[in-house]
């Protein structure tokens, strides 16, 4: 039984631990699911048993023992576009709407689940919830990520990724026209402090984001852009352009959606690294999905 303790950041004000833990979007726990195992007294508070109601300060250590830790991460035949694989690396094109990796309660249809059937090795250094897993993309975002085989080949491509060696570029379209045919974006990102599974613009507990922007087609009422990052933070491009208010369209955290199924219209469309074995450079470019293609030409047609 695998045990996940964390430090509580600094908070603005006190905050009930289920209200707390069921918006950390690492966990991704329910609240009732929360509820359930601080009731069982398998939640605990610098050690101590607290009751649901437990309002958290800054520094409170939260240890939390699920007995769904133990369980073992299965295999699934499920198709996912492979677009390059040798010994080292994989490089996917994941489709909108899968999550990327397995988390409590959230155990199967993952992009780590069709992984673990199509390859036999992947690496561990991010334990069994996430083997092969160097980097991420949202659940509704699509688009390349790379996934490493080994061990040694996560430990480069991580270093590679750490110093912003790994170039990424995305295509977006957003509410509004921008008038502007570039731009950056520098804006320091942290957790909302209303709504902490939101990310958002603030000097408090953030970090440094830097996103640019040029545009490439201008509609009606949306413009379509391409974005590369200096940073890679949670959010990042959504919150970066919500910030400027010209949020993503069908983005149902940050803008509106108006699209049914389909999530926000974000595509991770390049990405070049240097191969951790051969050091040859390495650059993927896939198209947007064909659900985009079409929202995309709505737009136009206006």
């Amino acid at each position: 039984m695998n045990k996940i303790k964390l430090v509580v950041d600094n908070l603005e004000e006190e905050i009930r631990i289920d209200k707390y833990l069921s918006e950390n979007e690492e966990l991704d726990f329910t609240r009732s699911k929360i509820q359930k195992l601080i009731d069982e007294g398998n939640i605990l508070v610098n050690n101590k048993i607290v009751k649901n109601s437990y309002k958290l300060q800054s520094n409170d250590e939260i240890t939390i023992d699920d007995k769904e830790q133990a369980l073992e991460i299965k295999a699934e035949d499920i198709p996912i576009d492979i677009i390059y694989e040798d010994d080292d690396v994989i490089v996917v094109n994941k489709k909108s709407g899968m999550v990327v990796h397995p988390a409590p309660g959230n155990y199967s249809g993952t992009l780590v689940n069709a992984l673990m059937h199509k390859s036999s090795s992947l690496s561990k250094v991010n334990g069994k919830f996430r083997p092969g897993i160097v980097h991420r993309i949202d659940k509704d975002t699509s688009g390349l990520l790379i996934v490493a085989k080994n061990d040694r080949a996560h430990a480069i491509l991580s270093e590679e990724l750490k110093n912003k060696n790994v170039k990424r570029k995305y295509i977006a379209l957003v509410d509004g026209i921008i008038n502007h045919d570039t731009g950056s974006i520098d804006a320091p990102i942290g957790r909302d402090a209303n709504d902490r599974k939101k990310m958002c613009v603030t000097s408090i507990n953030s970090k440094n984001a830097v996103t640019h922007f040029r545009v490439l087609d201008r509609y009606k009422n949306t413009t379509l852009i391409e974005c590369s990052l200096d940073t890679g933070r949670t959010h990042q491009i959504r919150v970066h352009m919500k910030y400027i208010n010209h949020p993503v369209v069908n983005d149902p955290v940050y803008g509106k959606n108006t699209h049914g199924n389909f999530g926000q219209m974000l595509h991770a469309k390049e990405i070049e690294f240097i191969h951790p074995t051969t050091k040859e450079l390495m650059h993927f470019e896939c198209d947007v999905p064909e659900e985009f293609k079409q929202i995309l030409e709505q737009y136009k047609s206006e």
